[in-house]
């Protein structure tokens, strides 16, 4: 094999690796043009651009031109990566996309144009320089090549989702004896959703979106799904309106949606499919503010303008009164629709209900629950965290529509359990209690989850990465995180360097001594200085979606 073969042999396995990859991230992105682009504000994304290798690789293009001595230099670049994508392999650190059906042709079709690009470079270049340069040009344009194919092919299955939608919408549609719940927001959505889910479902037939399926085609595919089918396999008892609360003795059915959007207008399509009766608002902040372009647009979707205007004239709007974007939905909706608000507290505003004697414990959350008609319940379920009282009450106001009362809705919390709210706490290695709340993060979530940190005795730590998706909300943003962990932890570690300077910034200027906030991403370096300074007792917060690795070695 001579050097031109050689360098094509790894060229060739360097871009498949790459292909993949770019896939992988594209995928990663639910495909959404905004959530792509702004990867590239990233730390990471500007580590793509600004590669070192790939920056070589632009400069052997001229080199290569002036003389064939440097594809010798460019066979030992290919020989560098292909080195380290072997020690990726051997620690089965591989970055590989889900091979979903669309996936797999988008793969298909990359991979054909690939094979065919290769081909007639092969065989019709004959000079052995240019046909490197050929291949050197395929390698550094992988990004946008991969990019053009998958958003040629895109127009088509957005046709292929639209009939997905249209017949998701025709099947609910035929089922009279349904009432839908919408919960949208920018955070709280799947604790509550999960909450309401275990509530109801000591009373009625209930299903909920799935994990992950928050979007157009997840709920579309719920719908179409046998689970959604079998709501009615035991449905005998007669129907009732939507809107109108069902005797003690009714057997309808409830489908429960979480709704996600990107995109102004995304909720109120939802609406469109599953047409809820009652809708719920859960929380909003500046979370995904860069994928809908302005807080209009933002307020829009997730703010709960659109789940409103997609209820019926009789159905039932309910939202957080704590929540200063939310109790302007509320005062916008209130004269025309029938609305509830809810608050942790009842002295701010006049709430249909609220809480007194709110005790948080390492493995529980109580409370005394009041109501605007003098009733009250004392209310205990196995989920930790302070603003997980927020979630419940929401869940509570729904119930109660739908005909629980108090005595039934303490029973049902029974069935509530700590994973629902989305934080767990286990002991890991060396008795270090584990706090994960990695399933996913935003900025009113980061500072509930170190509240409830904060009743820890012993030594505490944080580790997340920085959030993204802010825009320009995300300095300040990062600046209180910063103040907060100053406020509750002894030691934070940041796995990516996008905020960390404002992290930083916020915890010394209140207090944290520098050394004590960490940028590291290597997850057995963070292992080490988590279990060197930490003890049996102390707790460890995983903030966000922090290394899969990292959690591994902190359970043992």
């Amino acid at each position: 094999m001579n050097v031109v073969q050689l360098v094509a042999f790894l060229w060739l396995i360097r871009t498949v690796k790459m292909v993949l990859f770019w896939i992988f991230l594209w995928q990663l992105k639910n495909y959404h043009i905004g959530r792509f682009v702004d990867h590239f504000r990233t730390h990471q994304g500007k580590k793509l651009i600004f590669d070192p290798l790939l920056l070589i690789k632009i400069v052997l293009v001229l080199l290569i031109l002036v003389n064939n001595f440097f594809i010798y230099l460019l066979l030992m670049v290919y020989a560098a990566e292909l080195l380290i994508f072997g020690l990726h392999l051997a620690r089965k650190n591989i970055i590989l996309p889900t091979f979903t059906p669309k996936v797999i042709f988008l793969t298909g079709m990359i991979f054909l144009d690939l094979a065919g690009y290769f081909y007639v470079s092969y065989a019709y270049i004959k000079i052995s320089s240019w046909f490197i340069l050929a291949l050197l040009a395929y390698d550094i344009l992988t990004p946008l090549i991969v990019s053009l194919i998958i958003l040629f092919f895109q127009p088509f299955f957005v046709m292929a989702r639209n009939r997905i939608l249209q017949k998701a919408q025709k099947k609910i549609a035929t089922f009279k004896n349904l009432t839908v719940i919408g919960i949208t927001g920018s955070y709280g959505k799947t604790s509550t959703k999960e909450f309401l889910t275990a509530i109801l479902s000591a009373k009625f037939n209930v299903l909920a979106t799935p994990e992950h399926k928050n979007s157009e085609i997840g709920i579309a595919q719920t719908i179409l799904s046998k689970d959604f089918d079998r709501l009615f396999e035991h449905e005998t008892r007669a129907p009732f309106e939507k809107g109108a609360r069902p005797s003690t003795n009714t057997g309808a059915s409830v489908f429960i949606v979480e709704m996600g959007a990107y995109n102004k207008g995304g909720i109120r399509l939802l609406c469109d499919i599953v047409r809820p009766a009652i809708g719920i608002v859960t929380g909003v902040n500046e979370q995904h503010l860069a994928t809908f372009g302005s807080l209009e647009n933002l307020l829009s979707a997730e703010g709960g303008r659109e789940l409103a205007q997609g209820l019926p004239k009789d159905g039932l709007i309910i939202v957080n009164g704590d929540n200063k974007y939310c109790l302007d939905l509320y005062k916008k909706v209130a004269l025309n629709l029938n609305a509830l608000v809810y608050t942790a507290h009842g002295d701010k505003i006049d709430s249909d209900i609220w809480t007194e004697d709110i005790t948080m414990q390492k493995d529980s959350l109580s409370f005394i629950a009041r109501t605007r008609q003098k009733e009250l319940a004392h209310i205990t379920v196995n989920v930790l965290g302070r603003q997980n009282v927020q979630n419940m009450l929401a869940a509570i106001l729904a119930a109660r529509r739908l005909g629980m009362d108090f005595e039934q809705i303490i029973e049902a919390c029974k069935n509530i359990k700590e994973a629902h709210a989305g934080m767990t706490v286990k002991k890991g290695k060396y008795g270090i209690s584990i706090i994960d709340s990695s399933y996913s993060s935003n900025p009113d979530g980061v500072m509930a989850d170190l509240d409830y940190v904060s009743i820890f005795s012993g030594k505490k730590a944080i580790i997340m990465p920085c959030l993204i998706e802010l825009a320009g909300a995300s300095a300040n943003a990062h600046y209180d995180i910063g103040k907060k962990i100053a406020e509750v932890c002894d030691m934070a570690i940041i796995t990516t360097r996008d905020q960390f300077e404002q992290i930083k910034k916020g915890a010394t200027e209140n207090g944290m001594a520098p050394d004590n906030i960490i940028f590291c991403a290597n997850s057995k370096d963070i292992f080490t200085m988590v279990t060197t300074a930490c003890k049996e007792g102390d707790a460890v917060l995983l903030e966000g979606r922090v290394p899969g690795a990292l959690i591994k070695l902190l359970y043992g």
